[in-house]
């Protein structure tokens, strides 16, 4: 059984969170889970990822690879093969899209096809600007001396 689960409560008490709540809200409509063609998400160092997919049957040029923004679109379209009759046909030959969400600063770095199998290498690149820095801190001997003067309150007679 699938419940459908409403993220308004957090659109109205989060800030800056759109586009993670929307990628929520995005796997939460999904009806069909395709499986074909079939791949893995690898991990291959802390900011390096690989995607290796099964494409058997397809070559270079029927496989197309296109990155949007925080997209990455992978799609098959196999020639139709003409005056050929299969007496059994048992490697899946069907169009597909697969899609993966990317965070952002995720970039291909680069695809290899070797032997049916599309692996595709992407690596998070954190803008210099973004990146946790060190700040110093100064010491009283540091900061410009600045003469302090008290400011006498009125006496009241009692």
């Amino acid at each position: 059984m699938r419940t459908n689960l409403d993220f308004s409560p957090l659109f109205r008490s989060s800030i800056g969170f759109d586009r993670m709540l929307d990628a929520l809200q995005a796997a939460n409509g999904i009806e069909t889970i395709d499986n074909w063609p079939p791949y893995d998400i690898l991990k291959t160092g802390e900011d390096d990822y690989r995607i290796a997919m099964a494409v058997a049957g397809f070559s270079q040029d029927e496989l197309t690879m296109t990155q949007e923004q925080n997209l990455l679109i992978i799609s098959g379209q196999k020639a139709n093969a003409e005056d050929v009759q299969y007496l059994h046909r048992g490697i899946a030959g069907r169009s597909f899209q697969r899609r993966f969400e990317l965070a952002d600063h995720v970039k291909v770095v680069g695809a290899d096809l070797v032997n049916g199998l599309l692996t595709i290498d992407l690596k998070r690149e954190i803008p210099e600007a973004m990146k946790p820095r060190r700040i110093e801190i100064s010491t009283d001997e540091a900061l410009p001396k600045v003469d302090s003067k008290q400011i006498e309150a009125e006496k009241q007679a009692a």
